[in-house]
């Protein structure tokens, strides 16, 4: 077994110099979150009263199924609820770093050249999985330091810290035998994305359940996300949910390690699927191409925006009577919507996430460019009369027509989630929708800078696109709380958005953010025709 591991170190080393800016901006963003939280809820929420009803706002349906059960109406307790979603991406994160480290490129032929060198046959995912677990490491420690610095109990910070790590830990190890059960990284990643989704729809029926009186409670003990919310950090620790979570990781690990060690090189342990005897008309067209390699990403991410918006939208009618005995949250909630309304403030903040969720989608999209050519297949494809800038403009212009129809999907879904709360269905809908489409001015940026880094900077595409992302969601987070200058908060391209629903629309910003978005766009499509392709990853 030791002579199966050699040379993972090595490869330790080379996938920390890969991932050298993506992981530590994950990492410190992901930390940030609870920390910022645990930070400002005392300022929002001076008193007990105040507090109390913060905790039965949080305790609606709406916000358990998002967030994940109240324990306590503490600040630390009702800052980790609020922050319930970053678990989930921590989880998936980590999973997908897995995927990119052993089948991707197993995938690409780079795995079996090491191979022919001195490295052991697990060494590949050996190497990822402490990849993976220096960086849970980090942010375990980091978010337990933090939590400790505003002033918040030690038991209950190594509980949030030894919890957001476990959530990694478990969803790395099903990302490896996720890896090892499909010969294509995209069914990896389809495979590991699934069990997180039901591992948190598990957890979200239970919580749920339990929250509105019901027998199902129990469910939320089932699932790997449950735990983590289970551990209750500053309500009382359990500490028994890490021999759960200690197991899972483990075991799921032997799984993967077993797989790997049995099943052939590049081949996966599920059958690929045959295709069709003959391809269809549409692929004779590079379009075409572009959308059969972006349509099941596309379909998943839009059940995930759809039921995003479901459960956001239910929330709105909640948002008024928390407000109401709370002057000070009010005023806050104002000046991050700037709206006439605090239920306007309230959805135009959730525009601004929905609008971050679909720029990750657009970002991924763009780096399709990257991947197709890192594999050698952009070759193939421009060996027939096919243009660079066509090639490219498909998978840019799907990526974006993507996004545009992910934000009409959420906004409609959260339209008619609230328009069936207050009885205004024909109003709500073509409202929300229409001020979820001013998030694509912003999107429109974030995946130019993709493009700019594919053309530019090839090699370090991945890294400047997705720190780029990480950088406008720290300012976003960070920004009002520490109290940046207006210069930090304009390097934001959401900044300059006009805040909808009930604001007012200015046409000169999102002109400039268009003739940016085109101007930064045209550099990387003009280097791109000049360099040279690359399969260098």
């Amino acid at each position: 077994m030791r002579e199966s591991c050699t040379g993972t170190r090595e490869l330790v080393r080379l996938m920390m110099r890969r991932d050298r800016l993506v992981l530590p901006w994950w990492v410190l963003a992901l930390t940030m979150l609870p920390v910022l939280q645990a930070y400002g809820t005392p300022n929002l929420f001076p008193t007990d009263a105040q507090l109390r009803s913060y905790a039965a706002t949080l305790q609606t349906p709406a916000f358990v199924a998002l967030y994940g059960p109240v324990f306590e109406a503490n600040p630390g307790s009702l800052a980790l609820t609020r922050s319930g979603i970053a678990p989930v991406i921590v989880a998936l994160i980590a999973a997908l770093i897995v995927i990119r480290h052993t089948r991707t490129e197993e995938e690409s032929g780079r795995t079996e050249l090491l191979a022919t060198t001195v490295v052991g046959r697990y060494a590949g995912l050996a190497a990822a999985l402490i990849t993976v677990s220096i960086g849970l490491a980090l942010m375990g420690t980091l978010l337990t330091v933090g939590m400790l610095a505003v002033g918040l109990p030690l038991a209950g910070s190594i509980a949030v810290g030894a919890s957001y790590a476990g959530a990694g830990l478990m969803f790395a190890a099903v990302g490896a035998v996720a890896a090892q059960l499909t010969a294509s990284a995209g069914g990896a990643r389809a495979i590991a994305s699934a069990a997180l989704g039901f591992a948190f729809a598990v957890r979200l029926s239970g919580d749920v359940s339990d929250a509105t009186g019901g027998s199902l409670g129990w469910l939320s003990f089932l699932s790997p996300i449950g735990w983590v919310h289970q551990a209750r950090p500053y309500a009382g620790e359990q500490w028994w949910v890490f021999i759960p979570i200690t197991a899972f990781a483990v075991t799921l690990t032997a799984v993967a390690v077993t797989i790997a060690g049995r099943r052939d090189s590049g081949a996966g342990v599920l059958p690929s699927p045959l295709g069709p005897p003959a391809a269809g008309r549409a692929l004779s067209w590079p379009e075409g191409v572009a959308w059969r390699l972006h349509r099941g990403a596309f379909f998943g991410w839009a059940a995930g925006f759809v039921l995003l918006g479901f459960v956001l939208g239910s929330a709105g009618r909640g948002i008024e009577s928390l407000l109401a005995d709370n002057p000070a949250l009010q005023q806050a909630l104002e000046r991050l919507g700037g709206t006439q309304t605090v239920v306007d403030a309230y959805f135009s903040g959730i525009m601004g996430f929905l609008g971050l969720l679909a720029s990750g989608y657009a970002i991924a999209g763009v780096l399709k460019l990257r991947g197709e050519e890192t594999s050698l297949r952009a070759e193939l494809m421009l060996n027939a009369p096919v243009s660079r800038i066509r090639w490219a403009l498909g998978h840019i212009g799907i990526s974006l027509i993507g996004a545009v129809v992910l934000l009409l999907l959420g906004g409609s879904a959260m339209g008619l989630a609230h328009g069936i709360s207050v009885g205004d269905i024909s109003g709500q809908v073509p409202r929300l929708a229409g001020a979820s489409l001013v998030q694509v001015a912003a999107v429109v940026v974030l995946a130019a800078i993709a493009v700019a880094a594919f053309g530019l900077v090839p090699r370090f595409a991945y890294s400047v696109s997705w720190t780029a992302l990480a950088a406008v969601f720290l300012i976003g987070q960070v920004g009002a709380v520490l109290e940046l200058g207006q210069w930090a908060l304009n390097v934001s391209p959401f900044t300059h958005l006009p805040r909808l629903p009930g604001g007012a629309v200015e046409g000169l910003p999102l002109l400039v953010l268009a003739v940016l978005a085109f101007s930064v766009t045209a550099a990387g499509l003009a280097a791109w025709r000049r360099r040279d392709v690359t399969g260098v990853g």
